[in-house]
């Protein structure tokens, strides 16, 4: 088990396979990563998701960047040990064309980034982005049962933040014949770019609490996910939160294979030349040196 000093047990793996996108979004952090101009081989990938595997970790995730664009991600699901669950978050561009060879190579399900059902918005958001190819994505991903489908939705003021119940709705439609597509509400973490688009989403969880069905806490940073009538809504809010960051259990390896500690700070293990127990033993010290960003 990896367990740091804050009594927090690691059981997420996120692994960024590319840096490179082929959308330019104004609120993007790049999972945290500063610049650099490798990227992580295939097998160099396969090796430390199984040490993290052997280590305790139950579930993977692969980002990016926009991980689609890389050849052989497929290739580089199919490599991976028997995690509880495999999942990739894709900005749904490529998806249509790859999710059934996705599925056939071992991956369980997707996150798709959509902000928004405006196709105008859409292209402003994420610069130039073509929202039929994403729609087309996801209802591939659903024939491809890369279920649960959670959608990512940044909330920004002003411009979708009036497309929450809409977007609930979208969501919902595809919830038949045991398929589960969720829209998760993320609180934008601003940047230059977007700090006038910034507000808070807890009008919305007062909101979803008082019309809910049921409302489940899960583990991952004490998430709100509210069962409502019109669909399933989960609420994301890193920003000043002490709970969210208290029962974070995620860490991440960066495009470069770095050890990325947490996505709010610069703070990076290098195990580039490291391997079998040496490899183990850098990963179980770099757990002990995480630290909740807000406490």
């Amino acid at each position: 088990m990896l367990t740091d000093t804050f009594g927090r047990t690691v059981r997420n793996l996120r692994i960024s396979v590319t840096k490179r996108c082929n959308l330019n979004c104004i609120y993007c952090h790049r999972e945290g990563e500063e610049n650099s101009a490798n990227e992580i081989t295939a097998d160099r990938i396969a090796e430390i998701a199984k040490a993290f595997y052997e280590l305790g970790v139950k579930k993977l995730k692969f980002t990016g960047g926009e991980p689609l664009l890389r050849r052989d991600i497929c290739e580089i699901v199919s490599m991976m040990p028997d995690f509880e669950e495999i999942s990739l978050t894709t900005n749904g561009i490529l998806l249509e064309k790859l999710a059934f060879d996705l599925k056939e190579s071992g991956l369980d399900r997707v996150n798709v980034s959509l902000d928004t059902l405006n196709p105008e918005t859409f292209k402003f958001i994420t610069g130039g982005g073509d929202l039929n190819a994403v729609l087309e994505g996801i209802e591939r991903a659903v024939e491809a049962r890369l279920t649960p489908i959670k959608l990512n939705m940044v909330l920004m003021k002003g411009l979708n933040d009036f497309e929450v119940q809409k977007m609930l709705e979208f969501a919902n439609s595809f919830n038949k014949d045991n398929t589960n597509v969720i829209l998760q509400l993320i609180e934008l973490i601003p940047n230059s770019a977007t700090c006038n688009f910034y507000m808070n989403p807890t009008i919305f969880e007062e909101e979803f609490s008082r019309n809910a069905i049921a409302v489940k806490i899960r583990d991952m940073h004490r998430r709100k996910q509210f069962i409502m009538p019109s669909g399933i809504v989960e609420i994301v809010k890193p920003l000043d939160n002490t709970e969210f960051c208290m029962h974070c259990n995620r860490i991440r390896i960066t495009s470069d294979g770095k050890i990325k500690l947490c996505l709010m700070n610069h703070e990076t293990v290098d195990i580039s030349n490291l391997s079998g127990e040496e490899l183990k033993k850098a990963i179980i010290e770099a757990v002990r040196r995480r630290r909740p960003y807000f406490r």
